[in-house]
């Protein structure tokens, strides 16, 4: 339709469609592009106003609603049920905070079993229309993230029982398909009984863990891959402990500690 016979109501309508099948935050996101072009309209003078201009968007629930930290039991669980071949990609999102894309583009090479113990992750994988494309971490998130002795075990015994994919060595076919990986998650939700489990919240399950352990915001945006903390607290906050929490532990550590305090020694010594 040409911009000059576009209305308000062609605006609204647009909304509404995008907000019977897509999350409120992909529909703020289309609509900001949308409106990108319309502006463009505009200064072209091929479109006297912004027909989005004041249009309701769907609300977007806060992130402590929204989201979903699957429990440790889940994950073993979901792996468990899940394709032999794919089980070192999901262990990779949920104790290595790789992405699903990220998990996809992971090479044998990639990962330092001795002396650092880490991964690195430098690729990631994309589905296009008839093919794959291997690009870089998105936003510069290229990192080297520490991972536990058990990972890199289970890792070993991936190699050692189904073995890599190509000259480039992939963990999981050649390269694999994110959108494969995730066809086979839901499967093995489905079987295990989870419910409202997506392979994104894998990274939700690490995030948490690497909170309880007490790591600071700059340590988890770190192992997440985000260009900053306050990304990371924008999305985490809600999980780390308040002031309260800190209040609490602190006098609760004052009570059980032993009787003869420093401060008491050395009034008795004086």
């Amino acid at each position: 339709m040409p911009f000059g016979k576009l209305r308000r109501s062609h605006g609204e309508g647009y909304v509404k469609a995008l907000a019977s099948t897509l999350a409120p935050s992909t529909v703020k996101t289309r609509v900001a592009f949308v409106r990108i072009a319309l502006r463009a309209a505009m200064l072209d003078r091929r479109l006297v106003k912004d027909l989005l201009d004041g249009v309701k968007l769907p609300a977007i629930r806060k992130t402590e609603h929204a989201m979903r930290v699957p429990t440790s039991a889940e994950v073993r669980l979901i792996r468990e049920h899940l394709v032999p071949s794919y089980r070192a990609l999901v262990d990779v999102m949920a104790f290595a905070s790789l992405s699903i894309g990220e998990a996809a583009g992971l090479q044998l090479d990639d990962v330092d079993f001795l002396p650092s113990r880490s991964i690195h992750v430098q690729r990631q994988i994309q589905n296009r229309v008839g093919r794959l494309d291997i690009l870089p971490p998105k936003h510069g998130s290229e990192r080297v993230v520490p991972v536990p002795d058990e990972l890199l075990l289970r890792l070993s015994r991936h190699v050692e029982t189904i073995g890599v994919y190509g000259d480039a060595r992939w963990l999981s076919g050649s390269p694999p398909s994110p959108t494969a990986l995730r066809h086979y998650f839901v499967n093995a939700c489905r079987s295990a009984g989870v419910a409202g489990v997506t392979p994104h919240d894998l990274r939700h399950h690490d995030a948490s863990g690497l909170i309880r352990a007490g790591l600071d915001p700059v340590a988890v945006a770190k192992a997440m891959g985000h260009s900053s903390p306050s990304i990371t607290l924008k999305v985490y906050a809600h999980l780390w402990p308040d002031a309260a929490d800190r209040t609490r532990a602190a006098a609760a550590t004052l009570m059980n500690s032993p009787e003869d305090s420093a401060d008491r020694l050395r009034t008795e010594q004086a």
